[in-house]
């Protein structure tokens, strides 16, 4: 018998003072079995820094074909293309061919070996912006993590504060190629 999903209730206070953008952010999360912790936390902090009208959560880790966010026209096609983790370049290149705009969180432990092999080829793509945040502040939201997730995220002159808990954590956003 297959495990169920875990299903997270996610309420975002979101002030990006950097983008404009002041939301309350509500969302019903499903996390797959074999899906980490970390990626999950990874996903709803792509949620609230590339947030947008209608940027909804996909099926996830279990459809290898779309990306963990996206919003998508009228007409079906991806207009804005959300991944997290540390997909292969290819991925990314192929995603930036197909939507309009492609946004990467890169995260994962094993960051630094990623930059170096993947990067480079990322560096000429022009709708495409890749950004990275500490592995350590993601490990302590996990830590925190609590199947009613209620977040308080400032994101101002590159520096994310989460306020989750009475306790702020910060962290600086990396933006490693294009633009937030």
């Amino acid at each position: 018998m297959a495990l169920p999903s875990t299903v997270y209730k996610v309420s975002i206070q979101l002030s990006d003072v950097d983008r404009g953008v002041y939301e309350s952010l509500q969302a019903t999360v499903a996390r797959h079995p074999s899906e980490t912790a970390e990626r999950l936390v990874t996903r709803l902090l792509a949620f609230a820094l590339f947030h947008e009208p209608e940027l909804s959560f996909t099926k996830g880790i279990s459809a290898t074909d779309e990306p963990d966010l996206w919003v998508k026209g009228p007409d079906g096609r991806v207009r804005f293309w959300v991944e997290v983790g540390l997909p292969e370049a290819d991925r990314i290149i192929k995603a930036s061919r197909h939507a309009e705009r492609v946004a990467l969180l890169a995260s994962g432990r094993a960051l630094a070996v990623w930059d170096q092999q993947h990067l480079g080829k990322m560096g000429k793509v022009a709708n495409l912006v890749v950004v990275s945040i500490d592995q350590a502040f993601i490990n302590q939201l996990v830590d925190r993590l609590e199947r009613s997730i209620a977040w308080s995220i400032t994101i101002t002159e590159g520096l994310l504060y989460l306020a989750v808990n009475g306790e702020t954590l910060e962290t600086v956003i990396q933006v490693k190629v294009g633009s937030r």
